[in-house]
Order: C-alpha cells, then structure tokens, then sequence
C-alpha cells in the first residue's frame, strides 16, 4: 500500500511538472517582443530623419537671417546712392547755369571785341593818314581773325599806349572767359558721367533686391515643406509610440498572467503533494528555495579633458576682406563711420583703406580717404611685378574712379556697385578693359 502511494505522488508531480512547463504564453510574448523591436527601430528611423529636419531647419532659419540682412544693406544702399544721385543731378543744374552764364558773357564780350574792333580800325586808318608806320594797319589787314589780330599787334611796337592797353585788357578777358568755361564744362561732364555710375548702380541695386526677394520667397517655401515634414515624421514618431507604449503594456501584462498561472500552478502542486504525503504517512518533504543574489551594476565613469579651440589664424590684407564677400553693398562714399563699417556698407577706397587698418596698416584719415589719396600712399610698380596686397587702379567715370587689392591669379578683391565687396577678375572682360595699369604698392 505504501508502495502505491508513493507512486502515485510520483505520477502527480510529474503531471503537474508538465503543466508547469507547457509554453503557454511564450509564443505571444515572443511575437509582441518582436514588433517592439521593430517599432524601436522604426521610431530611431524617425528620430533620425527628425534631428536631419530640424537642421536643415537651423540651416535655413541661419541663411534666412542672412539674407534679411543683406536686403538691410541693399536697401540703406540703394536710399543712400539715390541721395547722392539726386545731389549730382542738383549740382549738373547748377553748372549748366554756370555755363549758360559764361556763354552770355562770352556773347557780350565778343559784341565788345566788335566794338573794339571798328575803334582799331579807325585809329589804324588815322595812323596812316597821319603819315604814322603803317605796320599797325597791315596786322590788321594781315590777321585771319580779331584774336588773331589781338595776338599779333601786342607785338608791334608802333602801336600808341592807349590801343596798348585796350589789346591786353582784351587779351586777358579772352583768357580768362576761355580757363572759366573749360573748367565748368570739365566739371559739368564728370558730374555727368557720376550720375551716369549712380543711374546704373541704382539699376544693379533693384535687381539685387528683386533677386534677394526672390530667393528670400523660395527659403520660405523651403522652411514651410521642412516644418511640414518635421510635423509629419513627428506625428508618425508619437504613433510610433503609442503602439510600443501599448506593446509594453501587453507584454507586461501577459508576464503577470503567466507569473500567476505559474503560482496557482506550484500551489496546486505543492497541495496535491501534501494530500498525497498525508495519504502515504510519509514524512513531509521540505521543499528547498533558493534566491539568486543580484549583483550591483558597478558605476564606472570616464573623464575627459575639455579640448580648447584652436586660436584664429591671423590674416593677411588678401583674405581679410572675404568676410564681406556676401554681406556687403556698395554706397557712394560709404565706410567712413563705423555705423557703415558695422553694416558692411562700403565705396572702393574705404574697403581698401579698413582692410589694411585690419593688418596695422593706416592710409591717412578715412574720412577723407579716395583714390586719388590711394594712389600716392605707396610706389608705383610696373603691371608686370604685380603681387597679392598691391593696390590696382581703374578708369570708371573718371581716371582712377576705381581701386582694388590684388590677390594673384589675375583676380582682384574690392568693393564693386553691382556686388558690394567681392572677388572679381581683371584678366578679362569689364575690368580688364576698365583696368589702367596703374599699381601701388604699400
């Protein structure tokens, strides 16, 4: 009979072993494991695309910025050089007045020089009625015309006191109506062709803004797309999460379930055990625990040294202007205050005198700074023995009205009226046929 029931508790132990080891549950945790996983790297696909989102995003917002501040100058530009350009159209009034007025007085003297003329005559024919030399009267005669005449008789010594002094008088009229009228009319036609330079600026200027605006308009377009799609990938990430949030739960909840089963499963094992050892009068066996000790992930931690930025590399007066190169605009007498320079608003000498300054080099007062001050601040070198930091020199609107700092290669940087400060090339096209030959070295 003992022998019976030993058996049998035998039997019902391992029935129950049995049960215990059926994977009842292992399957569905398996399954929802696995599209956890899935989901994880989904939602590290995500992210990723998330952070490439929001740094384009950075990028644009930066170039943007940029582009907002170059309109800035653009327009301060555009304001300025339209002051100028009215300003010169003012002064062109003004010396048209002044050559309409010494034209009249040039009529009015030559009506005198008529005048004077008939008084010449008559005293010539006097002189020879009298019996006088008659050279005054055959220089008279003799002359092509009354300047002429006047020329030639100051160097007949026949001639009275009186006519004498009449021809000099003339003679100094003449010259002096002839020294004022070219000097007005010199500077009536370079103030022309300034306003021709500001017209055309004015020109360069509306359609660096109007290209300015345009790709203005297509950054905002980018911005907008990006900001949609960052939007997008961030709905499909908080998807994404729900579904693993869910997972996380189900799966947790499927280990509860099994940890339960599990339980009820010993319990029912460790009563059967207890009926059958009654049953038997057999000694109750003690069933042996054990617990499993964790061990306490160590911390470990590794320091690392702060690395320091290399220090900036000092530059030279070739290079130092490239930080303009896209953040400039070009002002008719610009750059010489510091709210200028601040802005990046600059004429070609000025940029040529702050680019030296930022090498320790002065060039005079930038106030009055100009190309005709730029071109005697150093020695003239021949086009041939040219080299990076020489200042070359350019005829525009007038001899000179141009000047840059070469930096080899046949390419010279300055501040240009149709791009502010750039990099532009006088080995051909527009500057070399504007460029002089003059070079300076400092």
């Amino acid at each position: 009979m003992k022998k019976k029931m030993l058996l049998l508790n035998t039997t019902v132990l391992l029935g129950l072993g049995g049960v215990l080891s059926t994977p009842t549950y292992a399957s569905t945790i398996q399954d929802m494991e696995s599209q956890k996983s899935q989901i994880q790297n989904q939602r590290q696909d995500v992210q990723s695309n998330i952070k490439a989102a929001s740094d384009e995003l950075t990028r644009l917002q930066a170039e943007q910025d940029q582009m907002k501040a170059q309109l800035e100058r653009l327009t301060i530009a555009e304001e300025e050089n339209n002051k100028k350009a009215q300003k010169t159209e003012a002064d062109i009034k003004e010396t048209s007045k002044q050559v309409e007025q010494l034209e009249k007085e040039i009529k009015l003297l030559q009506e005198k020089l008529e005048k004077r003329n008939d008084i010449l005559k008559d005293r010539a024919r006097s002189l020879q009625e009298s019996g006088g030399n008659v050279e005054y009267l055959q220089v008279l005669l003799g002359s092509s015309s009354f300047g002429d005449f006047v020329d030639r008789a100051l160097a007949v010594s026949t001639i009275v006191d009186a006519d004498r002094g009449i021809l000099k008088e003339t003679k100094n009229m003449q010259d002096e109506l002839k020294t004022k009228q070219a000097d007005v009319k010199s500077k009536l036609a370079s103030l022309e062709d300034m306003k021709a330079e500001l017209d055309e600026m004015t020109v360069q200027l509306a359609a660096q803004k109007k290209q300015k605006d345009a790709l203005a308009k297509e950054l905002k377009d980018k911005e907008a797309k990006n900001e949609e799609l960052k939007a997008s990938l961030q709905a499909k990430d908080s998807s994404l999460a729900n579904e693993q949030s869910t997972l996380e739960q189900n799966i947790k909840d499927q280990k509860a379930a099994e940890e339960a089963a599990r339980k009820a499963a010993e319990q029912a094992a460790k009563e059967a055990a207890e009926q059958a050892q009654k049953a038997a009068a057999a000694p109750a066996e003690k069933a042996d625990s054990s617990s499993a000790k964790a061990e306490a992930p160590k911390a470990s931690s590794n320091d690392v040294a702060p690395t320091s930025a290399p220090a900036p590399k000092a530059s030279n007066v070739v290079t130092v202007g490239n930080r303009w190169i896209g953040n400039s605009a070009y002002v008719f007498g610009g750059g010489r205050s510091q709210s200028d320079i601040s802005h990046g608003l600059f004429d070609c000498s000025s940029f040529v005198h702050w680019a030296y300054s930022q090498v320790g080099v002065n060039l005079g007062p930038l106030g009055s700074v100009s190309t005709e001050t730029l071109k005697h601040a150093g020695t003239q070198v021949s086009s041939s023995q040219m080299q990076p930091g020489d200042l070359v020199f350019f005829d525009t609107y007038k001899k000179d009205g141009h000047v840059g700092i070469y930096v080899g290669g046949g390419k010279f940087i300055g501040a240009q009226s149709s791009t502010g400060v750039a990099i532009a090339n006088m080995s051909s096209g527009y500057w070399k046929q504007k460029f002089n030959g003059r070079v300076v070295r400092i």
